[in-house]
């Protein structure tokens, strides 16, 4: 019996998974994987067939599940349905932080404090039937569609194989995917499996304030995250030419690297936005009067069809440049103080600038390698920190053995990473977009506009064609992790590559403490279109 099927159950069902405070790595997110295997327990057709409803284990305690569903007509043709049931944190919510996952009862609350909102939020308010809360629209809404889609399947509405898969840790590095991707690969071989399209269920992103079009998507943004190792020469603040700080190295790559337009790319009427910033400080644990050794920047990388080699030349570029900068300006400040100061000399300042795997050869061609391994492994074994915090241990290590080296620039790369991917020219994912077009024309009366890229990030990008020809070894070589606890699983991820898009529910302010799904469309028209969808993906 079908029972998530009207726009009032997909609410309550939305609700439902929302009162599970998933955010990512809590114990929340582990107690929904197991809320949503209990829901999909109770269906007669896995407990008719057990073996296809799976928890499968990430290696830090938390699942992602699969959920198997064949035809009534014995075929391999298979459609995956992709989705991700972590969220972000809620500290934004400030005094309504206790109801962000009760959504009824903050919507209920954001009708009462009208005065408090941006103008955009009372205007949805006014126009449309809103639910607000944290999930609600990134993206328990998508998740809440796929377990209908599933119940049809059960009734054996699709004339093929329906695979829901849905991921934890989305939100930080993307670990559900990673871990999803053998079990993928297993199930295929297992079960004899051919996978059409991989359909995924992100929202609608919006491109600009005030924009209304319903977005559907045939691939998705790439990211990259480098970091910029900046070692000088310590020094006491009375003697401050006796070396170089890593904060003046550090701040002249910022010159270089925040919003360059040198990295903002355009394809069609995507549009990428240049770097940002998400770490920059020095590495000195304690207060004293020596200066900084080291300090540590990475930077947010989005692409859509450059080679990681032309993403690597320009930043390997703008450290040269800062390098550059920084010698220039040391020399010009200690020729000024020497003018006042009377006798005074500097030797020359000169940084080099290295690669991760360049100064990892630099380290091995000193030590030897398997000195270089046992110091690593011993670092893994008492690993605490996050990805970031520990590439950045790794990359200090080796610093640190050739420190003659110095002062010193390292350009790595740290997990997340999310290749670029796209089926924008794929014959039969252009065929399935132009079909469920003219059917949201013909019966629900609105228009979908096709884009290539969501520009959200999502785990498509673990499955997708890539844009780029290049292999992704060039830029796992420069990734510290790589073998080091983390794989970035290059080989399976070729195996697994098939058609994706994206189509999803209507909402708005991801990531906000004004977070809302737009009910009529998502749960009214969105689910006839999805089904619509998979029947052509199947065709």
């Amino acid at each position: 019996m079908k029972t998530w099927q009207t726009k009032k159950e997909l609410t309550d069902l939305l609700c439902s998974l929302v009162n599970h405070q998933s955010i990512s790595g809590t114990n929340a997110e582990i107690a929904l994987a197991e809320y949503l295997y209990h829901l999909l327990a109770q269906k007669a057709y896995f407990q008719t067939h057990p073996d296809q409803l799976n928890l499968h284990p990430l290696d830090d305690g938390r699942h992602l599940l699969t959920a198997l569903v064949k035809g009534k007509r014995e075929t391999k043709d298979t459609v995956i349905l992709l989705s991700h049931f972590d969220v972000v944190g809620v500290e934004d919510y400030g005094s309504l932080e206790n109801l962000a996952f009760h959504p009824m009862e903050l919507t209920s609350k954001i009708h009462q404090i009208k005065s408090e909102l941006p103008q955009a939020v009372l205007e949805d308010i006014a126009s449309g039937d809103w639910l607000f809360g944290r999930g609600t629209m990134d993206m328990k809404a998508g998740l809440t569609i796929h377990l209908s889609m599933m119940e049809k399947a059960i009734e054996g509405d699709f004339d093929g194989n329906i695979l829901l898969l849905t991921v934890p840790d989305e939100e930080v590095n993307s670990k559900g995917m990673l871990t999803a991707l053998p079990v993928l690969n297993e199930l295929k071989e297992k079960e004899n499996l051919t996978f059409k399209a991989c359909l995924n269920g992100e929202p609608t992103f919006s491109k600009y304030p005030g924009d209304s079009h319903y977005y559907v998507y045939t691939g998705s943004i790439g990211k990259v995250l480098p970091g910029f190792y900046c070692y000088g020469k310590e020094s006491h603040v009375g003697d401050p030419f006796a070396g170089i700080s890593p904060n003046v190295m550090i701040s002249h790559l910022s010159k270089q690297l925040e919003l360059s337009e040198e990295f903002t790319e355009r394809v069609g009427e995507e549009i990428t936005p240049p770097p940002i910033s998400l770490m920059q400080r020095d590495l000195k644990a304690a207060y004293s009067v020596q200066t900084p050794h080291a300090a540590i920047a990475m930077y947010n990388i989005l692409f859509l069809k450059q080679s990681f080699q032309t993403l690597n030349d320009k930043l390997l570029t703008a450290a040269k440049n800062a390098a550059l900068e920084t010698e220039r300006f040391v020399t010009q400040k200690a020729t000024a103080f020497a003018k006042i100061a009377g006798e005074f000399s500097m030797p020359a300042a000169k940084i080099h600038v290295f690669m991760y795997e360049e100064l990892y050869a630099e380290a091995v061609k000193k030590y030897g390698e398997d000195e270089i391994v046992r110091r690593q492994n011993l670092l893994l074994s008492d690993r605490e920190s996050g990805d970031r915090d520990f590439s950045t241990l790794l990359v200090q290590d080796l610093a640190a053995m050739c420190k003659e080296l110095t002062p010193m620039m390292v350009l790595f790369y740290s997990p997340p990473f999310y290749p670029a991917v796209s089926s924008h020219q794929d014959p039969s994912v252009t065929r399935v977009m132009d079909e469920i077009q003219a059917y949201a024309r013909k019966n629900h009366q609105m228009d979908l506009t096709i884009a290539e890229f969501f520009t959200g990030l999502s785990d498509l990008s673990f499955v997708g064609p890539t844009t780029s020809n290049s292999s992704l070894k060039q830029l796992t070589k420069h990734m510290p992790l790589q073998n080091n606890g983390f794989v970035f699983p290059e080989k399976v991820m070729e195996q697994l590559t098939m058609p994706i898009l994206n189509i999803g529910p209507f909402g708005k302010d991801a990531h906000q403490w004004t977070e809302r799904l737009e009910l009529d469309f998502s749960f009214n028209e969105l689910p006839s279109i999805i089904t619509e969808a998979i029947h052509k993906l199947l065709a």
